[in-house]
């Protein structure tokens, strides 16, 4: 099956059965192998779970040889809440695509991001009509809490991972995500890694893995 974004697989080894998905969305300016390095730490853990990198639906404006889920050349509240949602859309409907492919359920599909892929994990994690394994949040934020709050239907078991240096998304973003999960009654687990700025550490990536291990069914 050929999904609507151009996606970095990575399949179980020695063809064992698939029985979960990670989803993982990189950052502004990125593309699907970047953030699939991940995996590479993370399958032997994992052995029956599929790993797909999807690259943005857009080339990146500052970065042609990167995507974009939104645009961030404007610092217009209403084009980037508008240009996301439009993001959102696209990302459920590979949702979808995946788990008509792999015959999977929401119940057995983690999503993850980083920065801006962050971003729209919980976005898509959180309107979606059900709840997802879990969501895991590196370097991220919430886009605009007073539009996610009108729109919340499920409520997945979220982890979210930052750097206390990170120049980029600015930490405090990390206390106002869990302020805003926890009034809506969220499970909500974060980790602020100290001097570490704006990427993923080994230590962020093994707090990622024990989370998701504890959540999925192995």
């Amino acid at each position: 099956m050929k999904f609507c974004l151009n996606t970095t697989i990575i399949k179980p080894e020695n063809q064992n059965v698939i029985k979960n998905a990670i989803i993982l969305l990189h950052g502004y300016g990125g593309d699907g192998k970047d953030i699939s390095m991940l995996s590479l730490s993370w399958k032997r853990f994992l052995k029956n779970t599929i790993f797909l990198c999807p690259d943005a639906h857009e080339i990146c404006k500052i970065n042609p040889s990167g995507y974009q889920w939104f645009d961030l050349n404007t610092e217009d509240k209403e084009y980037i809440l508008l240009e996301s949602k439009k993001a959102e859309k696209k990302i459920k409907q590979f949702i979808e695509e995946i788990k008509l492919e792999y015959k999977l359920k929401n119940s057995q599909i983690c999503i993850s991001g980083f920065s801006q892929g962050c971003m729209m994990s919980i976005n898509v994690g959180l309107t979606s009509d059900e709840s997802f394994n879990c969501i895991v949040g590196f370097s991220g934020k919430i886009i605009d809490k007073n539009d996610l709050a009108t729109r919340i239907k499920s409520k997945s078991n979220i982890l979210m991972l930052h750097g206390e240096l990170d120049p980029i998304v600015p930490p405090n973003s990390l206390l106002d995500a869990k302020d805003f999960l926890i009034r809506h009654k969220i499970n909500i687990e974060t980790l602020m890694i100290k001097n570490c700025d704006h990427h993923i550490p080994i230590e962020a990536s093994s707090a990622a893995l024990k989370f998701i291990k504890k959540n999925l069914i192995i």
